[in-house]
Parts: structure tokens; sequence; C-alpha cells
């Protein structure tokens, strides 16, 4: 084999990989079943094929770039990786005409935004937020919400965008950077007919004390979508528990609510429930999601315990039918565990002696400050959303914890050993 073959194939399973890597780490930042470590995990896989392409140097700009597609998110992630830390203004040249034409891919985009440090993507962040073009207003805008840096004046002139996506984008922002100076302009915005703007101004305000915002949170709750279990999460944080508690049994009556309810009774995290969630878990189309929401609360981990059945049954739960619903592929509950239900009725009868009825509890522990903390430091992807969240709840000044940084990031700000690299 020539040493000139050997090389380029190298670099091509670099691309592939890192561009692979990229787009599964878009979901693990979401998924039931990733926790810190993993995330740290497909991190530093994803880092060390970055660093196969960087070795390459023009090569491996050049093969990511010769596969930029429409759907290209993973190499859009790569490329705009490569480029902006060489500083080749050429090549972001050219991915800027890219996004222009290739919506799809503005996800790779902001991904790598995200992914590099604040002082490598810094010089540019101005230029983006200057921009006249919405799409790059945006992914400024996007970046420092990411980052929790402030862009000054940005923000504000972003809450009075004509363009609906600037305007979710300047009000989500606003939210994760906790500028509570500003509520009056992301208020204005609260029964906007986008959902997307609608949704991020009721988000952003309801995590800055805001009562009023619950209603519209409440609706995007009740609703199949990208933004219900983000609604949910913020809804059972800053609601009154008694209203919580009210609104639960209220979704319970409703077969079709059921599985937000299960995730609900999950996160309100009271014990007097244990014995209705184990009863879901007879359902096959509730079952997983009714263990995830046992686990949140109790913090036992059923496939550790030996608490997930052996035979697994014969189930799809297929597409959804819902034509509102942009997730018609993957069932949100494909890698939860399936419970046992006698195995967790007996674990409960054994363990429940140690919860008290009437309190929240997140992983076996009582909802605070410290045991939120430690649910970000061990909890999977879903639940350490919940528990940013709960966080926030309680320092309602401080930045919103980033649970999908990059890991070096995130055990940075918890104080835990970062990993390889970094």
């Amino acid at each position: 084999m020539s040493v000139h073959f050997s090389i380029p194939q190298t670099v091509l399973q670099h691309a592939e990989e890192a561009s692979f890597l990229a787009v599964l780490r878009d979901y693990a930042v979401r998924a039931p079943h990733y926790d810190l470590d993993d995330l740290s995990k497909l991190d530093n896989r994803l880092e060390a094929h970055l660093d196969g392409l960087r070795i390459a140097s023009t090569s491996g700009l050049e093969t990511l770039l010769a596969q930029l597609g429409p759907h290209a998110i993973g190499e859009m992630f790569a490329s705009a990786v490569l480029a902006f830390e060489s500083g080749n203004a050429e090549v972001l040249s050219r991915l800027s005409e890219h996004l222009r034409g290739a919506v799809e891919t503005e996800r790779g985009y902001l991904m790598a935004l995200g992914w590099l440090d604040w002082e490598r993507v810094s010089p540019w962040i101005e230029r983006l937020l200057a921009s006249p073009e919405p799409l790059f207003r945006r992914l400024g805008l996007a970046a420092c919400g990411m980052h929790r840096h402030d862009p000054g004046p940005a923000l504000l002139a972003g809450l009075s965008h004509a363009d609906p996506s600037v305007l979710a984008r300047a009000a989500r922002s606003a939210g994760e950077l906790r500028r509570r100076d500003l509520m009056p302009a992301i208020r204005a915005h609260r029964q906007h007919k986008d959902a997307a703007p609608r949704f991020w101004a009721n988000w952003a305000t309801a995590q800055m004390g805001d009562e009023e915002a619950l209603e519209p949170l409440r609706q995007f709750a009740e609703q199949a979508g990208e933004f219900q279990y983000r609604a949910l999460c913020v809804l059972l944080a800053w609601q009154k528990r008694e209203y919580s508690i009210a609104w639960i049994r209220q979704l319970m009556q409703n077969p079709e609510q059921r599985r937000i309810g299960i995730q609900a009774v999950g996160l309100l995290g009271d014990p007097v429930s244990v014995p209705w969630l184990i009863q879901q878990m007879g359902d096959l189309p509730h079952a997983r999601v009714a263990g995830e929401a046992f686990s949140l609360m109790t913090g036992a981990d059923l496939a550790l315990l030996d608490l997930e059945l052996q035979d697994l049954p014969d189930f799809d739960a297929g597409p959804n039918d819902d034509p509102e619903d942009a997730n018609v592929v993957m069932d949100p509950d494909e890698n939860l565990p399936w419970p046992d239900p006698p195995l967790i009725a007996a674990w409960w009868q054994a363990h429940g002696g140690d919860f008290q009825a009437g309190v929240g509890y997140v992983l076996g522990l009582q909802q605070s400050e410290s045991s939120y903390r430690q649910a970000l430091i061990r909890g999977q992807q879903r639940q350490r959303i919940a528990a940013a969240c709960g966080i926030a709840r309680l320092r309602p000044s401080e930045v919103l914890f980033p649970t999908s940084a990059p890991a070096w990031r995130q055990k940075a700000l918890l104080g835990e050993p970062a990993g390889f690299g970094r």
C-alpha cells in the first residue's frame, strides 16, 4: 500500500467519524441514557478525530468541505471548528454561503460555536451580531447564550428584531443570562403568534420569577413537540407546589396526557406517587418512562440493581402520528431500561421507609441546591436538564447551568476532574 493512498484514507476516516460523532452528540445532550461521563467519553472521541483532521491541515478541511451537502450537519460542525481555529476567513466565507442555501446545516455551525473556547470565537461573534442578515444575527446571539457571555446592546436589539427566529434566540439567550433588566422587552412577546418566540419569551421570564409566564408554559407542557419537556421542567421548578399537584391530577384524567403526566410526577418527586408509578410500569407504552420517573425520584438505577425485565417485551412504539411533532422517527424512551414491576415493588417495600411523603426528591435526596448539584454530576441528561432548572429556581441571579456544553467545560464549572486533553 502506498503512503499516498493511506494518508487520504485516514483523513477520510477522521472526517466521517468526526461528522458522525457530532450528530450523535447533538442527540446525546438530550438523551435519557447519557450521563456526564458518557458525554465526556463522546467528546474525547470527537476531539481525537478533530485532532486527526487538524494534523492533516489543508487536506483535512478540504475533505470536509467536499462532503458538505444540504443535510451535512456533522460535516458543517467539523469544518467550522477547523476554520475558526485556523482563522481561515476564506473558508468561513464559503461556509456562510453554504448556510444561506442549506438551513439544516445551521445546527452544525451552531454546535461548533458552542464547542470552541470563547477566546477562539469571540473575534467573529461581533461580526455575526452586526450582520444585517437574520441568519448570522441569531447565530451570534446563540453563541453568546451558549457561552453565557453577555452580548450587551445586541441583546436588546435582538428583542426588537422583525425576524421571529432572531427574536426567539434573543429571548432564549437573555433567559440563559438571567437579564432581569430586559424583562419588559421580553414580556412584550409573551403572546407572539409564532411558537418559538412565544415559548422562549415565557421560558426566559418564568426563570426570572414572572408568574404570568407560567400559564403559557403550561400550554406548551401539555402539547407534544420540541418545547414540551423544557416547558415542563421550568414549570415544575417555579410553579407553587399545590398548583402543580392539581395540574398533574388533571393530566392523569386524560389518557393522551399520560406520558407527560408520568414525567411530571417524576419531576415533582413526591414518593406518595410511587405505587401509581409502579402501576404504570405494567402498561407497555408508558413502562419505560414510568421507570425513568421512579429513578429520577428515588435514585434507583434499574440496570445496576437488576430491576429490569430479563425478557424484553415485543413492543414497537414506531413513528408517532402527530403531524405537529417533528420527531416522527425516534421513540423518546427507546434507550431506557424496561422496568420489572414486581421487583421494583419489592425494592420499594424495602426502601420506601427512607422517603417522606409530601416532600420532593431528586435521585434519592430531598430536593435542594446540593441534591440538584449531585444530579448535575451523576444524573442522565434528561435528569440534568431538570436539575439545572431546579438550581436556577434556588439561585435566581446566576446564569443557567449549560447542560449541553462540552463536558470539560461542564466539569470545570462543577469542580470535577475534566478528563484528558483539557
